[in-house]
């Protein structure tokens, strides 16, 4: 929950004029939904492609406040964030609402971006696999195969966002592996092709190591991406 529109204005411009002419990996930008328009209008014709941060698991009616995928594609998203940790732990969202939204997503042609993740206390008594796996496992079962290589999974410890600590590059690259072994158990072929980012922390820093992974196809980036220079440094490393 950042910016404004001069900010959005400032960061965006600094952004696109920072890209290089050979980009060479994809980039997007998921802004808050009262901004969705303006960040279209400043976006529309780069090489950045416009997200959402949330959607609605309804497609229209009496759910004041809501916003549907419809309406996100109305506004030109091409992606959606769903069950970010943030909204499981503060709008009690549940792997079947998480479910529900990645349906609703995928049936108005956008892309999801489903994010994983376990506590602090979790992954000190061992659950890693188990919570992300069950997280996952809900929404494999709701999509069918062909489908499933539209999926970007985002696997962010909990433990890792906003506090400055990050997983190491083998422990994310561990769950990452982990991760796309279990998406393989529906498909071998359609788990290659999955892209699976990190989302725990990726700064300038980290980005290169973490990155190198085998498994780590990208990043969901959170405070480092409010700073142009940072951002275009991330965006470097993935090239």
């Amino acid at each position: 929950m950042n910016g404004s529109i001069s900010k959005n204005r400032s960061l965006l411009t600094e952004v696109i004029s920072g890209l290089p002419s050979n980009l060479g990996c994809d980039v997007l930008v998921c802004a808050p939904a009262p901004y969705l328009l303006q960040c279209e209008g400043i976006l529309n014709g780069t090489a950045i492609q416009l997200g959402a941060q949330d959607v609605s698991m309804h497609s229209n009616g009496a759910y004041t406040g809501e916003i549907s995928a419809t309406m996100l594609s109305d506004c030109g998203c091409a992606y959606v964030i769903i069950g970010h940790s943030e909204r499981r732990a503060y709008h009690s969202e549940t792997d079947v609402i998480v479910a529900q939204k990645v349906l609703k997503v995928l049936e108005a042609g956008l892309t999801p971006i489903v994010c994983v993740g376990e506590t602090l206390e979790q992954r000190e008594t061992g659950q890693t696999n188990m919570i992300v796996a069950a997280q996952l496992q809900a929404v494999l079962d709701v999509v069918d195969i062909d489908r499933l290589d539209k999926l970007v999974i985002a696997y962010e410890p909990v433990w890792a966002i906003g506090t400055g600590k990050t997983a190491t590059p083998q422990m994310a690259q561990d769950v990452h592996e982990f991760l796309r072994g279990q998406i393989a158990l529906n498909d071998e072929m359609v788990s290659r092709k999955v892209r699976i980012i990190y989302g725990g922390s990726m700064k300038p820093e980290n980005a290169g190591e973490l990155l190198a992974m085998k498994d780590i196809d990208g990043g969901l980036i959170g405070g480092a991406a409010l700073m142009s220079v940072d951002f275009l440094k991330i965006i470097a490393a993935a090239r």
